[in-house]
């Protein structure tokens, strides 16, 4: 029998979702499903939510759920990982010290500062979470859901050897926005896309073999896009391929939209960008999460949909052999060929009984390329700070935030980076106190 275990099952609605994808295939409709959060209450809600979903679906999978992570590893095939470091507290960090600083953000959790320092709060958890598995189920495959993916994809390679895949649902919605826009039906829509994760570009897309890009194009030049999706129609217009990744998010991973004005007024506004838009989807999910507490003890039913997680889909090709096509973070090793060899890579996949098996896409436009190249220079950066104790690799990292390029002196970028290691100082690695700023400026800037 298949058993799955959800790490931060505590996000509920995802797993209630998530749960929805792996039970609508026959074949898992009994699996162990097994729950573990460090949250009792989050626990409880979500094996709750877990039992309520198996019964609405007809399924009968055997569910346990567990506060200690060890035993919940016990024997797992798959273990999916969703967990959030410092939660609600550490992400207003993110966004109130730099906006002391005047740096506006809408998601900040990839490559911004934001990024940066989630991942010096999250790639030591993850990397105790993978000690585990090597020793309570060493064949098991880590799909990781938690951003920044890149960075905990990449920070896992480089400690151990358990099957790690990193998975976004970004390609997933992009191809089904633009087959919208066009009015196409997005299931018979084709596409490839590569990159890094969040800074990944559309190279084919089609429709029964014809190729769609000039009716994109027709949609750009006609105005077409909605407002909330312009970001991306210029970053096309200019660079010849559609991001991946929505225009909230594009927004923040250059220094052309936020903070910008010309003769047509502020950029802002002109795209429709949503400042803070993260903070409102904090603010949402923990007013959902209460509704859904209250919910379930008033017996109340809840709408289930399938979400196409690849997680579900992976599950379901390996365990039963049938092949499937996905879109996956993995270590480069040559997949494009002029990116960093070491770099965590978005590519597509194909998954069967023996795996996933990403697919080589060869080189990249170069423009393309170019665009992506500082992302995993953070990234790299980053990783190298927590996995070698390397303080002044985090100003450097921080240094990269094209906002805090176009913003900040060298200086204030220091400032800022020292408020938010000391303010997040509960979530970050211990060895960060025994350093300070001063040793990391003597390393980093030489006389």
């Amino acid at each position: 029998m298949t058993r799955i275990v959800l790490v931060g099952a505590g996000s509920v609605e995802f797993t209630r979702n998530l749960l929805a994808d792996f039970l609508s295939y026959p074949e898992l409709r009994n699996a162990e499903i097994v729950l573990h959060d460090i949250d009792p209450e989050r626990l409880a809600t979500a094996e709750k939510m877990a039992r309520w979903t198996a019964s609405a679906l007809d399924a009968n999978p055997q569910i346990e759920a567990f506060l200690d992570r060890r035993p919940a590893l016990r024997d797992a095939d798959f273990v999916v990982n969703t967990i959030q470091v410092g939660g609600a507290p550490a992400t207003r960090l993110d966004f109130e010290i730099p906006a002391r600083y005047g740096l506006r953000y809408t998601i900040n959790d990839t490559i911004n500062v934001g990024g940066v320092l989630r991942g010096l709060r999250t790639i030591p958890v993850v990397l105790d979470i993978v000690r585990d598995i090597e020793d309570v189920c060493p064949d098991a495959t880590f799909l990781n859901y938690t951003n920044p993916m890149s960075m905990l994809v990449w920070a896992v390679a480089r400690r151990s050897e358990i099957a790690t895949v990193g998975l976004c649902h970004s390609v997933y919605w992009t191809v089904r926005a633009l087959a919208e826009y066009l009015d196409e039906p997005w299931q018979e829509v084709e596409a490839a896309s590569a990159g890094v994760n969040h800074l990944a570009f559309v190279l084919r897309i089609a429709h029964r073999g014809r190729d769609l890009y000039p009716r994109i194009r027709e949609a750009v030049d006609r105005g077409r896009i909605p407002d909330d999706d312009l970001v991306r129609a210029e970053l096309y217009g200019r660079l010849g391929y559609w991001p991946t990744e929505s225009s909230e998010h594009h927004a923040e991973y250059n220094s052309w939209f936020i903070g910008k004005s010309d003769s047509r007024g502020d950029a802002v506004e002109r795209y429709h960008i949503p400042i803070g838009e993260y903070l409102r989807r904090v603010d949402a999910n923990l007013a959902e999460y209460e509704a859904t507490k209250r919910g379930l003890a008033a017996g109340e039913a809840f709408e289930i949909e399938q979400s196409g997680e690849y997680a579900a889909v992976i599950v379901h090709s390996m365990t039963t052999g049938v092949p499937s096509r996905i879109v996956a973070n993995v270590m480069n090793a040559g997949l494009i060929a002029n990116l960093a060899g070491d770099a965590c890579v978005e590519v597509p996949a194909l998954v069967d009984g023996l795996g996933v098996h990403p697919t080589s896409m060869g080189r990249l436009p170069t423009q393309l390329a170019a665009y992506i190249q500082p992302a995993i220079s953070t990234q790299a950066l980053t990783v190298q700070a927590v996995l070698e104790r390397d303080r002044a690799a985090i100003y450097h990292a921080v240094m990269q935030d094209p906002l805090v390029q176009a913003r900040l002196t060298l200086d204030e970028a220091w400032h800022m980076t020292d408020e938010l290691i000391e303010a997040e100082q509960q979530w970050l690695p211990a060895w960060l106190t025994e350093t300070s700023s001063s040793q990391a400026v003597a390393v980093g800037r030489p006389d």
